[in-house]
C-alpha cells in the first residue's frame, strides 16, 4: 500500500480494494478514541480558562472527530485538500526540512530534496497542527478585545478551531501516523528492513485504533492518566518546536506498538493484556495531555501584546 490512498474510509470498507488494488486505511483513532481524548483534555483544563471555553466540554469532544466527517470519494475537492494532513511519515523527512517556517516552503524543501510527491510520501501533520493552532491563538487575541454581540459569536468560533485542533493533535499520539509503517510494516512505498518481521497485515492500523480501542479502553483509564497540571508552552516559535518533540516521541513508539503486536494481536474481539491496553490508553492519554497544554497555551499567550512584526 502507498501512502496515496491513507485518506480514511470507513472500517466497513477495510476488505474492499481501490480500483489500484490497494486496500484503504481506516479512520485515525476510530471516533472513540478521539472523543476520549478531547474530553480528558477539556476536563484537565485550568480553572482559569474562560467559562465558555470550560463549558464546551461535550462539544470539544464532538469535534474531535470532525475532520474524518470530511472525508468523501465524491467530494474530491475538499477530501484531497485535507487527505494528508493527518500524518508525518517521519523516516522520509530529508534533514533540516521540518525546520521551514509553513507547509509551503517545507513542500519546496521536499521538492529540493528529490521527493516526487511530497504530500503522499510525507503528509503534513506538524504544520496542520500549528495552523490551527495559530487561528486558536487569534480568536482568543479577538475575544480579549471584544465587546458585546461579536464576543458570542467569536466564542463559537474558537470552541470550532479548537476542536478541529484536537483532531489532528490526537491523530498524532497514534504511532502508526508518524511512519512509512502505516498500516502493516512497510505499508508506505519504501522497503525497509524488517529484521524482527513484524507483522505485514494490512489490516493493523484499524484493528488497533478503531475496533481494539472501541472494545477494550474506556475513559477512565485515559483520563487517570491526564495529570491537572498543565503546561504553558510559550510562543508560537515554542509551540512548533514542541508539537515536533511530541511528534518524534509519538514515533518512538513504532517499534513497541509492534513488538506488543508480535507478542499478541490487537484483537477487539479477544482477550486484551494489560499491557496492550495500558499501551492505548498511554497513547491517547499523550493526545489529550498534548492537547490541553496547546488550548491554554493559546489562551495565556493570547494576552501577550503582538511583536510589531505580526508574530
Amino acid at each position: 500500500m502507498n501512502a496515496v490512498t491513507r485518506s480514511a474510509l470507513p472500517v466497513v470498507a477495510l476488505l474492499v480494494f481501490t480500483a489500484a488494488g490497494e486496500p484503504p486505511t481506516p479512520p485515525p483513532w476510530g471516533e472513540a478514541g478521539h472523543v476520549m481524548a478531547a474530553r480528558a483534555a477539556a476536563e484537565a483544563l485550568p480553572a482559569e480558562m474562560p467559562a465558555f471555553f470550560r463549558d464546551a466540554a461535550d462539544q470539544l469532544a464532538w469535534l474531535d472527530p470532525e475532520p474524518d466527517r470530511w472525508r468523501s470519494r465524491e467530494l474530491q475537492a475538499m477530501d484531497q485538500a485535507f487527505a494528508y494532513d493527518h500524518y508525518i511519515d517521519l523516516e522520509n523527512v530529508p534533514e533540516g526540512a521540518l525546520d521551514a517556517p509553513d507547509r509551503w516552503r517545507f513542500v519546496e524543501a521536499l521538492y529540493d530534496a528529490g521527493l516526487d510527491r511530497p504530500e503522499r510520501d510525507v503528509g503534513f501533520l506538524p504544520y496542520r497542527i500549528e495552523e490551527v493552532y495559530q487561528r486558536l491563538l487569534t480568536g482568543f487575541r479577538m475575544w480579549r478585545a471584544a465587546s458585546g454581540p461579536e464576543r458570542e459569536w467569536i466564542e463559537e468560533r474558537i470552541v470550532n478551531d479548537a476542536g478541529v485542533l484536537g483532531h489532528y493533535v490526537t491523530d498524532g499520539s497514534q504511532p502508526h501516523h508518524t511512519t512509512i509503517h502505516f498500516n502493516g510494516w512497510n505499508a508506505g512505498s519504501t522497503q525497509a528492513p524488517n529484521p524482527e518481521s513484524f507483522t505485514t497485515e494490512r489490516d493493523f492500523h484499524g484493528r488497533f485504533e478503531s475496533g481494539f480501542v472501541s472494545a477494550h479502553v474506556r475513559y477512565g483509564d485515559v483520563r487517570s492518566r491526564v495529570a491537572d497540571e498543565v503546561g504553558t508552552l510559550g510562543t508560537p516559535d515554542a509551540v512548533r518546536r514542541a508539537v515536533r518533540a511530541y511528534l518524534v516521541e509519538s514515533h518512538a513508539q513504532v517499534v513497541p506498538l509492534y513488538r506488543l503486536e508480535q507478542q499478541q494481536r490487537f484483537d477487539p474481539d479477544g482477550a486484551a493484556p494489560r499491557s496492550h491496553r495500558d499501551f492505548a490508553a498511554d497513547r491517547l492519554a499523550a493526545g489529550a495531555l498534548m492537547l490541553r497544554d496547546l488550548w491554554w497555551s493559546a489562551w495565556v499567550d493570547s494576552a501577550r501584546p503582538v511583536p510589531e512584526d505580526g508574530r
